[in-house]
């Protein structure tokens, strides 16, 4: 073994953290334990059965292609069909403004891999994606949180720290938002405010960044328009993925930009993958002109909403006074504010000895806040494992109160 490793490893490597939900997770591993921590789907809303004749398909009819090397904007039809999809959402795309990538996550790197230099300020919310987080300090960011209230990110907050930044003649490289059904926070930003957010990109001129890989699991309420079909001009880039309405074994995701924007993410992504599996776009492709992609999709959203209700009612039965929750109309999470004083870090620990688990909300907080808070999953376990698993969180709650 080398004798000095650490004097030769990168400063982007020593500014890297593991992930706290992959660590925590290994402690998760007890078939005992009910883990609302992870981001997981759902087992049962994967298609096994449809993906078994499709895979034989792709492999008899474009067996030569899907096996090779593939383009590293993504396979043209697989792209189309994305568009289409978006475009009746509003966004007027063709394939040329998307890049398929592996997984958002790969997108999360290589926005910052394209825009990010050390020191770089970027905006984020209070709390915030911890995946995006990742992303960002890993290339040296400077995060700035912006406080959330029940809708989301706070406009005259971001407003206030726009002017105090330009006043001292900074601006941040982007505004990293997640608006739908946000991780981990599970609120939605109402419309209004998604003008006010775009206006202020406008006014300051700083790219927003639209992660948005839960917008198609709504299953209350009205759907809200995307920044990405508000703007028009180029100001937003938007990630998407099928991990969470699909397939995450696929690691398809893609990233939404204009042309010019776009072409710094396919120059970067060059130099890190060459390509995402062709073999796996072409599964996908073809999985949705077969419609059973919005077939699946149906089912899925209704499996989670039937799942997340149970929690609803079994957090109002047995979580004690002082305890407030989030109550998002789709996605996959919501989050825990627990009284000031409590520390959901200390708390995580007794969980596991309950034989229950959470994500602590801290390492979503840029600013180390959020001591008191949680993000807890309602998608993975079954619903009965949901409502057992909620009654042996609220003993450790009030046991910690007492």
């Amino acid at each position: 073994m080398i004798s000095d490793l650490q004097s030769l490893i990168s400063v982007n490597v020593r500014g890297m953290k593991k992930s706290a939900i992959r660590e925590l997770l290994k402690l998760t591993n007890d078939p005992e334990i009910i883990s609302f921590a992870g981001g997981l789907p759902a087992p049962e809303t994967f298609p096994k059965q449809e993906l078994i004749g499709i895979v034989k398909e792709v492999i008899e009819e474009q067996g030569n292609q899907a096996l090779q090397y593939g383009s590293t904007e993504g396979d043209t039809r697989l792209r189309e069909l994305i568009a289409e999809n978006y475009n009746q959402e509003g966004f007027n795309i063709t394939k040329d403004n998307i890049l398929i990538t592996t997984a958002s996550q790969q997108g999360l790197d290589l926005l910052a891999k394209v825009f990010i230099n050390r020191g770089d300020k970027v905006l984020v919310g209070l709390p915030s994606y911890l995946g995006g987080l990742g992303a960002f300090n890993a290339y040296g960011a400077e995060m700035i949180g912006i406080k959330f209230d029940e809708h989301g990110m706070r406009a005259d907050k971001l407003e206030e720290k726009l002017q105090e930044l330009k006043e001292k003649g900074e601006k941040p490289k982007f505004i990293y938002i997640i608006p739908d059904f946000q991780n981990p926070a599970g609120v939605t930003i109402p419309e209004q405010r998604r003008r006010e957010i775009i206006d202020l990109a406008r006014k300051y001129d700083v790219l927003l960044i639209e992660d948005s890989p839960y917008k198609q699991i709504r299953f209350e309420g009205e759907d809200q328009e995307s920044f990405y079909s508000m703007d028009g001009d180029g100001q937003v880039i938007n990630l998407g993925t099928f991990s969470k309405i699909f397939v995450p074994g696929f690691r398809i995701g893609w990233v939404i930009a204009h042309p010019d924007i776009l072409d710094k993410f396919i120059m970067a992504k060059q130099s890190t993958d060459l390509c995402t599996s062709p073999f796996v776009q072409k599964i996908a492709a073809k999985y949705i002109e077969k419609g059973y992609f919005a077939k699946n999709l149906k089912a899925t959203i209704q499996n989670y909403k039937e799942k997340k209700e149970v929690m609803m009612k079994a957090f109002e039965t047995y979580l004690p006074e002082g305890v407030t929750w989030t109550r998002p109309e789709g996605g996959l999470f919501l989050f825990v504010t627990l009284p000031e004083y409590m520390d959901a870090d200390k708390l995580f620990l007794k969980a596991i000895e309950k034989k229950v688990a959470f994500v602590v909300g801290s390492v979503f907080h840029c600013d180390g806040s959020g001591k008191n808070t949680m993000r807890i999953n309602f998608s993975y376990v079954d619903k009965d494992k949901n409502l057992e698993g909620v009654k042996r969180l609220a003993e450790v709650i009030k046991a910690e109160m007492r």
